[in-house]
């Protein structure tokens, strides 16, 4: 199996990455999948809304902590893409935007 690797994954990640298949454990398969669903900072205002995004990220978050015994953790991220499947979350506003009042009162644009 063929992997593509994205310049922004960690040592670690590109190591696992490099690996057949065969050879990985389950949670370093999970940690890839994690990795490669997560919502990357450049793609996060295509994607941030996109609920099948947000949604796959959130499971694949859910079974890296649910390989890792911490089933708590799990359940709050599968709690999660659920919120974001029937509706019931919504992403929040851009960190790096603001609010535009605050932002012209701090600058006086």
């Amino acid at each position: 199996m063929a992997f593509s690797f994205d310049p922004s994954m960690t040592p670690q990640a590109i190591a696992r990455a490099a690996k057949p298949a065969a050879e990985l454990t389950d949670l370093e398969l999970a940690q890839i999948l994690a990795e490669r669903l997560a919502v990357k900072p450049a793609d996060w205002h295509r994607l941030s809304r996109d609920r099948r995004v947000r949604a796959g990220e959130q499971l694949a978050a859910a079974l890296v902590f649910l390989l890792k015994q911490n089933s708590e953790e799990a359940l709050v991220r599968v709690e999660q893409a659920a919120g974001w499947l029937n509706r019931s979350l919504q992403a929040p506003p851009c960190p790096t935007h603001g609010d535009r009042k605050t932002r012209v009162a701090e600058h006086g644009d």
